[in-house]
């Protein structure tokens, strides 16, 4: 009998601002370097799937594993708050299916970042600071899926997303943006008690206060090494 070949996974995250590709062992460790490119300006499916292709030359993979910034319900992207309209009802998996001949699954960012991270022991709770602000919760290391915290009022009539997305940190700066996140922290530790929080995403270096013995910065790599998780069945 032949040896059966290793299945090689293309890990793909799609951001707000970039968009990233690396290829993954069977168990999830690199094979290439974290290729990185700008997310198009206005970020439309045909845009970003043209990005996506562009990224995955000269690699080669068995099956693909996408992060997406938003609700994706069996492949069907849902909401796109920081994309573009024309996301909402896209059958992402099976049309990038369909392009780059590979069988592909896709999941919230927020989510894949949380199972490249998560210890799988009790609550856990994963925001993810970028363009937008992402969330997933994990019970003994089950999602429980299409947590959006991002769009729940915080404070002063405003969501989390508006008050510490990009936007928000641009406008006031590093030092007010630590102290409302600082704040949110505190928060959702009185509403999930959870047994950790981990903290994602490109915004993460802004951070500049002591975390709480049970928060922790996962590095930015964990949104696509958790893309390894949605083949694990």
């Amino acid at each position: 009998m032949g040896e059966i070949k290793p299945l090689h996974t293309l890990a793909v995250d799609i951001g707000g601002s970039g968009i990233k590709v690396m290829v993954l062992d069977e168990q999830g460790n690199p094979l290439t370097e974290r290729d990185r490119v700008e997310t198009p300006a206005i970020p439309t499916p045909d845009a970003v799937l043209h990005a996506i292709q562009g990224l995955t030359a000269g690699k080669t993979f068995d099956r693909v594993s996408v992060g997406f910034p938003g609700v994706v319900r069996k492949g069907i992207t849902e909401t796109a708050v920081n994309l573009h309209p024309d996301w909402v009802g896209f059958d992402l998996a099976a049309i990038l299916a369909q392009q780059l001949g590979k069988p592909v699954r896709v999941a919230n960012d927020a989510d894949i970042q949380g199972l490249g991270a998560i210890s799988g022991d009790g609550v856990e709770l994963v925001l993810t600071l970028g363009t937008g602000i992402g969330s997933a919760m994990f019970l003994n290391g089950k999602l429980i899926p299409n947590l959006e915290l991002g769009h729940h009022p915080f404070r002063k009539g405003e969501t989390y997303e508006q008050q510490l997305g990009r936007a928000a940190l641009d406008m006031i700066g590093k030092k007010r943006w630590n102290r409302r996140l600082e704040r949110a922290v505190d928060l959702l530790e009185r509403i999930f008690n959870y047994d950790h929080l981990y903290l994602g995403g490109g915004n993460t270096k802004r951070i500049d206060f002591v975390l709480p013995p049970n928060v922790k910065i996962t590095p930015n790599v964990t949104g696509l090494l958790g893309g390894i998780a949605l083949w694990q069945d």
